[in-house]
């Protein structure tokens, strides 16, 4: 024999993958993965039941005047006044989604496709400022607007977006100054 069908004939061919032990590992992969989503959606559930005390959400009047201000844009959260990290999910307000922001004399009106809309009365704003960040989502210095409002005991955060990062000063000066004239009233 030559000594390159030697060399053929000691070759051994590669080994067959185990594929009961491989379809084991990506199933239980994906059970570890359902349940640790499933764990998360219990705790997000959780944190509505605690925060079940809060009232429900004002709806717009049925005429709450000519808007002095509008802003399209993202509403990416709420939490409770100075926490940032204090996220509130009942009634919606955990529920990132588009915004339509519409400031009258009557208050803050926000309009949100897909999700729960709110109200916040004019005599309930209680400051606006420019901020980074609200739970989950940190932006550059600046680039969020977070309006405070009372609601039921609580102070509340509320962080928006604009589309046109440029209106947030003129947002927060507006709202900052029918502040002042609604505290100087009472």
């Amino acid at each position: 024999m030559t000594p390159v069908l030697l060399l053929a004939a000691e070759k051994e061919s590669a080994e067959v993958t185990d594929w009961a032990a491989r379809i084991g590992w990506v199933v239980g992969l994906a059970l570890f993965v359902a349940l640790v989503y499933w764990l998360m959606r219990e705790g997000w559930k959780w944190r509505g039941t605690l925060q079940g005390d809060l009232p429900e959400l004002p709806g717009a009047p049925d005429d709450p005047g000519p808007a002095r201000l509008t802003m399209s844009g993202r509403y990416h959260g709420s939490t409770t006044a100075g926490q940032w990290l204090d996220c509130i999910v009942a009634h919606g307000l955990g529920t990132r989604s588009r915004a339509e922001l519409t400031l009258t004399d009557a208050g803050l009106d926000v309009v949100r496709p897909g999700a729960n809309d709110f109200f916040v009365p004019a005599d309930a704003l209680r400051g606006a400022r420019l901020d980074k960040g609200i739970a989950g989502k940190v932006l550059t210095e600046g680039g969020l607007l977070v309006v405070t409002w009372a609601h039921g005991e609580r102070q509340i955060d509320s962080g928006f977006r604009s589309d046109h990062a440029a209106e947030h000063n003129e947002w927060a000066e507006a709202l900052n100054q029918m502040i002042d004239k609604t505290e100087g009233a009472r």
